[in-house]
């Protein structure tokens, strides 16, 4: 699988992760046996990174039940977030995240959709330096929120910035990635297909011919191969429960990347339908 490496530590990041919004927040055990494989589909594809928040229901307690029971489990990469008001109820909120992770520390942490990140900011190097948190980041979903998400990089020093980005949606491009690519922050897309929209869109539409060209043979690859062919995404998490999906995703990390002219072809294509 494709690789980036993360500028703070120089480690190689495996390129397409895992969301866990809605897909992971099930109950019962008889949602969980294709759950495990789509995490065991993701180790075995040389994936790693596994995107969960408080926000998201039993997701975060899901996730810990299922790597707890596999052997490879501390060889997922696992972010999670903290999503509160206030110093104590955010320490609060971070400590049951590691419970229901089943972990004693976590890869990177985030502050979630910017939520009081002033106080949560100082608690999250203290955890740092204390080696419960390997990497510390923020988070939002909305054009709207870049500038400031670009504001807070330029003002403090963080090793990760989540946010929104997709062939049709390139707001990203104007300021956020070159900002992130300039101050060394990593950067994990979130919403590659709009929830969904970018597939109904594409749905049922003959792919362009040249795609075979760069090994793509579904519109979930051509879609998160165009996020991947920029040299500022460092990794993409797209939210799936079914391991077949997830297989299709991890595809696109596979094989070339279109070039920037390329890049520009199958946005007009995508225009085009």
């Amino acid at each position: 699988m494709l690789t980036r490496l993360i500028p703070a530590s120089q480690e190689a990041l495996p390129a397409i992760g895992l969301g866990t919004w809605q897909t992971f927040d099930v109950r019962g055990a008889g949602a969980y046996p294709p759950l495990r494989q789509t995490l065991e589909t993701l180790q075995v594809a040389g994936g790693s990174v596994i995107d969960s928040s408080p926000m998201y229901g039993r997701a975060e307690e899901v996730v810990g039940e299922l790597t707890a029971a596999l052997p490879t489990r501390d060889a997922f990469f696992y972010a999670t977030k903290v999503w509160t008001q206030g110093r104590e109820a955010g320490v609060r909120q971070m400590q049951d995240s590691l419970r229901k992770l089943c972990r004693s520390s976590i890869d990177l942490l985030q502050i979630h959709n910017l939520v009081d990140w002033q106080t949560h900011l100082p608690t999250l190097r203290a955890w740092q330096a204390a080696g419960k948190v390997r990497y510390l980041g923020i988070t939002h979903y909305t054009d709207s929120m870049h500038g400031e998400l670009e504001r807070v990089l330029r003002q403090e020093k963080l090793d990760f910035v989540q946010f929104n980005y997709s062939i049709l949606d390139r707001h990203a491009e104007q300021r956020l990635l070159p900002a992130a690519a300039d101050l060394g922050v990593a950067t994990l897309i979130n919403r590659p297909f709009t929830e969904g929209g970018l597939l109904a869109h594409v749905q049922g539409r003959a792919l362009p011919p040249w795609a075979t060209e760069l090994g793509i043979s579904s519109w979930p690859q051509f879609l998160l191969k165009f996020i991947l062919s920029h040299p500022a995404v460092t990794c993409v998490i797209p939210g799936t429960s079914s391991p077949t999906h997830l297989a299709d995703n991890l595809g696109a990390a596979a094989g070339p990347l279109p070039d920037a002219a390329t890049r520009e072809k199958m946005a007009a294509y995508v225009r085009t339908l």
